[in-house]
């Protein structure tokens, strides 16, 4: 390591090496707080070329190496080794082309998500993928994590937005994945990338698709009694063809939470609220509005709130889009979860979720995107208290089952990182598993990138089923032609 470090500060800008140790703490961990890990030196670099430099040197050294944008992440895809190098994108923030007339622009990674849109806003133009972080998360960790959002109902994910990618392999190499065109020929090598949640390369450089403003936008904030009245709505509104940009769902709790933070005014006494918005040609919209509104009606909404103007707008929103960082003013501390369930089997999950918090007396806050089912309990506890830690795990935990046992997944959008490890055996059986790897391995045949992620057990390069030695692992998964 100190023979890395020496090298990192001869080809690095002063002050992009850390290694003081209470400097090294700040990146101790991403969102998920609970994980926690110093590493042995964090490097900033500002070029691609820098970045390429630093992967070589960990490659020479043998030192593993993980990739951080803005750290928001919430399933610890960031965490570093203990042993390794931290590299922060943070300073790669330009945005290196804009080409309207073929809606694409050009960014570095740490480039943040919502000034891509503040870029091309004035044109009519916007970045579609939406995280709740979207003001501070970086469009390099978005593509890691396949980041959502509350518009993926309509615009789907991260992945349905990138065109193409530039990336330094695990060997210091540098590829172009994709392209400028929407379609490329060949493997879908981008599409394996993305979401790959920083196993396969660092990204240096990223394509994005820009998209023009809809003519129209209609939001609608609606008050229920209870969660299964509200998912009701949810699911008539969905079987009746109407597909709206947003669907989203608050419970009781979560409204608390979000009232205390931003004051955001929701309607007193509801049991669940959901936030609509429809987007598109204005006639289009008009038509299915009054449709949304009705079928919320016909299902207990006992409020119905139609913002007027983009000042409304937002202030619906507001509450919706801080919920994740309220909850912190109604405990000292949380888990915030991420699974998928058919949107069929949302009012049984829901009560099964509340069921489980009542026997555990452990508080769970929903909120979640519940036009795709994609849901986001946030588990309250207090790490002061013994045990507690342990008792909010196990119930995330459990829900992570129920989950699976509605045929559902456990990540929509947050990945699994070192949180959901576990998990990955109870959904995939090991010739999956090791499909995935052989696809790992062949970009990183040293296990040098991000290790540790994603995969249950330490699958080692060399323990992958028919590995012909002194055969590039390019070349033998079929893939070398691709670069």
């Amino acid at each position: 390591m100190d023979r890395a470090v020496h090298r990192l500060n001869q080809v690095l800008p002063a002050n992009a090496v850390i290694t003081d140790p209470q400097q090294l703490r700040t990146y101790e961990c991403d969102g998920l707080a609970s994980y926690r890990v110093t590493p042995a030196v964090v490097v900033l670099p500002e070029t691609a070329e820098q970045v390429q430099e630093i992967v070589r040197i960990c490659a020479e050294h043998e030192l593993p190496f993980v990739a951080r944008g803005s750290g928001t992440g919430l399933s610890g895809g960031a965490l570093p080794s203990s042993d390794g190098v931290l590299i922060v994108t943070a300073r790669m923030r330009r945005i290196l082309e804009i080409d309207l007339a073929n809606e694409r622009a050009v960014v570095e990674p740490g480039v943040i998500n919502l000034d891509v849109t503040k870029a091309v806003a004035a044109d009519g133009y916007y970045f579609a993928p939406d995280p709740s972080s979207q003001q501070v998360c970086s469009v390099g960790g978005n593509v890691a994590e396949n980041s959502g959002g509350a518009h993926c109902l309509k615009y789907g994910f991260t992945t349905h937005h990138i065109l193409g990618l530039e990336v330094v392999t695990a060997d210091g190499e540098v590829v172009e994945l994709g392209g400028p065109a929407r379609e490329a020929p060949g493997y879908d090598l981008l599409g394996a990338f993305i979401g790959s949640e920083g196993t396969l390369g660092v990204v240096t450089k990223i394509t994005v698709r820009l998209m023009r403003k809809p003519e129209s936008v209609q939001t609608l904030l609606a008050g229920f009694p209870s969660t299964d009245d509200a998912g009701a709505a949810v699911s008539a509104i969905i079987a009746s063809g109407v597909t709206p940009a947003a669907i989203e769902m608050m419970d009781a709790l979560s409204i608390e939470a979000a009232e205390q933070a931003v004051q955001c005014g929701y309607p007193d006494g509801a049991g669940a609220v959901l936030v609509v918005e429809l987007d598109g040609p204005e006639a289009e919209v008009a038509h299915t509005f009054t449709e949304v509104e009705r079928h919320c009606r016909e299902h207990g909404a006992f409020e119905v709130r139609v913002a007027a103007d983009e000042t409304e707008r937002a202030n619906i929103w507001k509450g919706r889009k801080s919920a994740f960082a309220a909850v912190g003013r109604i405990s000292p501390d949380y888990i915030v979860q991420d699974g998928v369930i058919p949107r069929t089997a949302l009012s049984e999950v829901l009560s099964r979720i509340a069921q489980l918090s009542a026997e555990t007396g452990v508080r769970v806050a929903n909120v979640f995107h519940a036009g795709d089912g994609n849901l986001h309990p946030l588990v309250l506890f207090d790490g002061s208290q013994p045990g507690a830690t342990e008792q909010a795990e196990a119930v995330s935990g459990r829900i992570m089952e129920l989950c699976l046992e509605h045929g559902g997944s456990i990540t929509g959008e947050h990945g699994v990182g070192a949180d959901k490890v576990k998990y990955m055996g109870r959904m995939f059986t090991e010739d999956d598993l090791d499909t995935m790897q052989r696809v790992r391995c062949a970009f990183d045949p040293a296990g040098i990138c991000n290790p540790g992620k994603v995969f249950p057990t330490p699958r080692l390069c060399g323990e992958v089923p028919g590995r012909r030695h002194g055969v590039h692992p390019l070349v033998e998964a079929g893939l070398a032609d691709q670069f």
